[in-house]
């Protein structure tokens, strides 16, 4: 049984989180930031496993945590790209 929209949402807030502690550094935004990235990373993670004909089977599925967390790295690292070191003045 696949999992609905709702299900990935839920699996990507704990992804969120799994993917900051593999992923540590400074890509901005605080730990709720963290949990929507993860959100946006696990419905990624669904949406391509989908259209390669990969999906999870449900919550305990390990193909599910590989395209949540998958997902959620993607995001994380795009999301630290665009917003994480920001520039300060040179002092001479």
């Amino acid at each position: 049984m696949d999992l609905s929209f709702i299900g990935w949402i839920v699996i990507g807030l704990a992804a969120g989180a799994l993917a900051k502690l593999i992923l540590p550094g400074k890509q901005g935004g605080g730990f709720f930031v963290t949990l929507l990235l993860g959100v946006v990373g696990a419905l990624l993670g669904g949406w391509i496993g989908s259209m390669i004909g990969v999906s999870g089977d449900g919550v305990f599925s390990i193909w599910t945590w590989v395209l949540a967390v998958g997902g959620a790295i993607i995001v994380l690292l795009i999301w630290g790209l665009i917003f994480g070191r920001k520039k300060s003045g040179s002092r001479d």
